[in-house]
């Protein structure tokens, strides 16, 4: 994780409302490495999903800089992946149609897809569950759905914006040590959008830590709990240090 991947230079985000400018984001700069695991935490409001957004391509920035790989940033790209809240599957779709989706919209070759599609299922923990549609699945197995989906065509960056805020506590633990798990395996670079405080430490090599609007960076905190990780990382003193670390740099503990 030694070079940087993606850049931000003084980026600025300025929305026109009709009571006037509404600045969502102010002077954010950052560097993400190569296959870092990097986590955006913040008050609701703060531009952490603005700012994923523009990651994406989504949206464009009003003032900075932002590069990837050395090209200007600017527009969605195929090597860029998004993962939202909802699962957003097509219901009329089978598991399998849904995750190999992307692969038929960019013309990808339909045998590498379907063999590709096969071992994202399994990957997700969803083997046998193919031909199921999204109605016959509980939550926690469509956001796994998504998850393949978002890996099917091979994207080089994951964004991911609360993708497991709407699960159970349980369920969420569980789709934490699953994309764990297969970040490790891939070694993907990942963008995560959370309110949990404790999430984003026990995923993260890193944690960007966002004012309220207008959202910048109050600062970015260094994850040094050792990987592999496992849930009982969070029983570690040094688990609770960080959280309260983090909770402190955003006001929550006085």
């Amino acid at each position: 994780m030694d070079s940087a991947l993606i850049e931000g230079r003084n980026i600025g985000k300025v929305y026109g409302t009709a009571t006037g400018p509404l600045v969502a984001l102010t002077d954010v700069s950052f560097t993400i490495a190569e296959g870092e695991f990097v986590s955006l935490v913040g008050p609701s409001g703060c531009g952490k999903s603005t700012l994923l957004s523009i990651l994406g391509g989504l949206e464009e920035r009003t003032e900075g800089s932002l590069e990837m790989a050395d090209e200007d940033l600017v527009r969605p790209r195929t090597d860029i992946g998004m993962m939202f809240q909802t699962s957003v599957l097509f219901p009329w779709r089978t598991v399998r149609q849904n995750v190999r989706l992307p692969g038929i919209i960019l013309r990808l070759d339909p045998k590498e897809q379907a063999r590709r599609c096969d071992e994202l299922i399994e990957m997700v923990g969803l083997d046998g569950f193919g031909d199921r549609y999204p109605n016959e699945l509980s939550g926690g197995m469509r956001q796994r759905v998504a998850l393949a989906r978002l890996l099917a065509h091979g994207p080089r960056v994951l964004l991911m914006d609360e993708p497991f805020g709407a699960l159970d506590e349980f369920t969420r633990e569980a789709m934490n040590v699953e994309l764990l798990r297969i970040w490790e395996r891939t070694g993907k670079t990942v963008v995560f959008v959370t309110h949990n405080i404790g999430e984003s430490v026990f995923l993260s090599d890193r944690v960007f830590v966002m004012t309220p609007r207008p959202g910048r960076l109050a600062g970015i905190v260094e994850i040094d709990l050792p990987r592999p990780r496992t849930t009982e990382i969070m029983r570690d003193p040094r688990y609770a240090e960080i959280v309260f670390e983090i909770r402190r740099m955003l006001g929550v503990d006085h």
